[in-house]
């Protein structure tokens, strides 16, 4: 169940305390969005100058983890540009796509910060190295829409 079905009474600006107080523990706070197919992204990034971040595809626990990730080391190293690759061992390696209309799709996010934000996708390659945009992405497994153009890439 979702926070806002478990307190049928809370309004929006409840929620939104909820949020804050979650991104003031590590810098961010992750929402999970339970359609199909499914997503999470930050909220809390962009107060230090970064773009939120966005997964697709994937259930709850596997999303966070991957975003988490992804946040601490844009927060403690650089923030990866669109193309660019990120390795989150076990065989996880994701590029960043820069999302092209991040209020479509990060609601809490433009609510939390009170305006337009970044966004940043993590778009992660399947078990056989695949990129969603090959045809043999991930076959007969969950699909992962891309949410903005692909940005230059070595080699």
């Amino acid at each position: 169940m979702c926070w806002q079905c478990d307190h049928p009474g809370a309004t929006r600006a409840d929620y939104l305390e909820v949020l804050r107080r979650a991104a003031r523990k590590t810098g961010w706070a992750v929402q999970y969005v339970e359609t199909d197919p499914p997503f999470a992204y930050t909220i809390g990034l962009a107060d230090a100058g970064l773009p939120e971040l966005l997964i697709t595809g994937l259930p709850p626990e596997r999303s966070l983890g991957l975003l988490n990730a992804a946040a601490h080391y844009m927060v403690h190293e650089t923030e990866p540009l669109p193309g660019d690759t990120m390795d989150f061992g076990d065989d996880v390696v994701a590029e960043f796509v820069e999302v092209s209309a991040p209020d479509v799709h990060m609601g809490w996010a433009v609510a939390y910060h009170g305006g337009p934000v970044r966004g940043m996708q993590v778009a992660w390659r399947d078990h056989d190295g695949h990129s969603p945009w090959c045809p043999d992405f991930n076959l007969g497994g969950p699909r992962q829409p891309v949410l903005g153009i692909r940005g230059p890439t070595e080699g």
